[in-house]
């Protein structure tokens, strides 16, 4: 027996509930008839044209996606600009878009979850904990089996996330000792004094040049810099997986698929001082 389209979004709707997303953020169904059959589900970190080519030859139903399709208010979603585009091939062909941004983040499990787990990191629990329940909140800190020096851990890194133009960025003493781990799938400069005061290192994306720069000078952990779409591809199979075990339990199946897509907008990387 399949789902339908609003079986699905309550299903994941459960794992990552709306009210655990930002306040400014914009999650849940984009577009699809709740109503609509689902037999096969895409996941992918993007909505971009790509990955909705890629749901048109797998003959996906849905695609769900970490980054929403619409975040900001828009005037016009006539098929002249990229999301227009995007919005008219779905409904075109009757696959539902839905977005899980900063509540999967925040859930648990959920982004950083799954970027911890990657690492091998144990007994992670939440680098910023929601105010309103300690078990939820935004990034993860764990520790890591063994102490690694810093270059071995940015190694490590490197060889457990998707590989990217933009690479692996370490900054700190490579020579270092590291255990104690702080992760935060996405951009996390916001949380650098959150990990300064728990953790060896503090893995993350987007790291702003002054806001690193303060970090280190004022004492603060080496960090590790990485591609923002690598950090948050390891979510992808946990949740698809997820689903299809939800599904399961209400006897229903669904064929869930992980984009195969790299849509990190870098494209070359060149030079290094290493």
């Amino acid at each position: 027996m399949s789902s339908t389209v609003g079986q699905i979004v309550g299903l994941l709707e459960k794992r990552y509930p709306p009210d655990l997303a930002a306040d400014w953020d914009a999650v849940g169904l984009i577009c699809g008839d709740p109503n609509a059959t689902v037999s096969s589900v895409l996941f992918a970190v993007d909505p971009l044209r790509d990955i909705v080519d890629e749901a048109l030859v797998l003959q996906a139903d849905m695609v769900v996606t970490h980054h929403p399709l619409l975040l900001r208010g828009v005037h016009s979603v006539a098929p002249v600009t990229h999301k227009g585009t995007v919005l008219h091939t779905l409904i075109t062909h009757g696959i539902a878009l839905f977005a899980a941004h900063t509540n999967a983040d925040h859930a648990r499990p959920g982004v950083s979850d799954a970027l911890a787990d990657v690492l091998g990191l144990a007994d992670a629990r939440p680098l910023v904990p929601d105010s309103d329940n300690p078990n939820v909140g935004t990034g993860r800190v764990g520790i890591l089996p063994r102490p690694l020096t810093l270059r071995s851990f940015g190694d490590l890194v490197a060889e457990r996330l998707p590989a990217t133009h933009h690479g692996v960025r370490i900054a700190g003493d490579l020579d270092a000792p590291v255990q104690t781990v702080a992760v935060c799938g996405g951009s996390g400069d916001a949380f650098l004094d959150a990990a300064a005061v728990c953790a060896d290192v503090y893995v993350t994306s987007d790291l702003r040049h002054h806001r690193a720069q303060d970090h280190l000078v004022d004492g603060g952990c080496a960090l590790v810099d990485v591609s923002h779409w690598a950090s948050e591809w390891p979510w992808l199979p946990v949740a698809a997986e997820a689903l299809a075990q939800d599904c399961a339990g209400l006897g229903s199946t669904v064929e869930v698929h992980v984009s195969t897509v790299v849509t990190d907008p870098w494209t070359r990387h060149r030079g290094s001082t290493s």
